[in-house]
Order: structure tokens, then C-alpha cells, then sequence
């Protein structure tokens, strides 16, 4: 048996999806080739500037748009918003607060309620379970 391990490695996609970034706006030499695992973790502790600056300013891809705007990614395409955003523009969304934006927030809210009472009710199912 040999002891010697490949690298795993990931597509470009992939890695910006974990790394929270929007990929057409990384680096041509990050899109180029396949990231290592090693590099992955590298550029997660030691983040280059250009990571920082597409973190701190965008653009944004869907998930950490609506993370920021605190509704589901099908609450933004409802709303219209299918292109990727920078932090400008999502500040500016928070600020003029469109009637979408209000209806999707609500909705969101209402979705969290409902899964923590689900879980609530679950947790007591569990323990009563337990008693028998």
C-alpha cells in the first residue's frame, strides 16, 4: 500500500462559495485553476487584500445578500434582485427600505418563529419520549 496522499482540491466555484465572494469578481489567477484544500484554509486565516476588499465592499453573491438584508435568497429574486450587489448598494436597500423589503423581512421573521416552534415542540416530544 502507498502512504502518499493527492491534494484534494475544489472548483474555483466552489472555494468562492466558501469563502463568501462573488467569483467573477475574484482574481483571474483564482478563477484559473483548481484550489487546493491547503489553500482554501490558507485564504480563510491569512485572507490576501483583494479577499479582504471584496468582503468588506463587494460585490456580494445572492446568499451573503440576503444574509445582510435578513431575507431568503427566493425573498430577493421576488423583489427583483437577481445581479450580485456591493455593501454601498445593500446599505442603500436598508436605508430606503422598499415596500418588498419590508414584505420579505416579515416573512423571514415569520419562518424563524415558526422553525423555532417546531423545534420547541420537538424537543418536548423528545423528553416525553424519554419519561416513558
Amino acid at each position: 500500500m502507498k502512504s502518499h496522499q493527492t491534494a484534494q482540491t475544489m472548483k474555483p466555484a466552489t472555494a468562492a462559495k466558501k469563502l463568501g465572494v462573488y467569483l467573477e469578481a475574484t482574481p483571474e489567477e483564482f478563477r484559473a485553476g483548481a484550489v487546493s484544500r491547503a489553500r482554501l484554509d490558507e485564504l480563510q486565516a491569512n485572507p490576501p487584500e483583494w479577499l479582504r476588499e471584496l468582503r468588506a465592499k463587494g460585490p456580494h453573491p445572492r446568499p451573503v445578500v440576503a444574509a445582510k438584508l435578513g431575507v431568503s435568497i427566493a425573498g430577493l429574486a421576488r423583489g427583483g434582485v437577481t445581479e450580485p450587489l456591493t455593501t454601498e448598494q445593500i446599505e442603500a436597500l436598508k436605508q430606503e427600505e422598499p415596500e418588498w423589503l419590508q414584505k420579505e423581512r416579515a416573512t423571514q421573521a415569520e419562518v424563524r418563529k415558526e422553525g423555532a416552534r417546531i423545534k420547541k415542540r420537538n424537543a418536548e416530544r423528545a423528553a416525553k419520549d424519554e419519561r416513558r
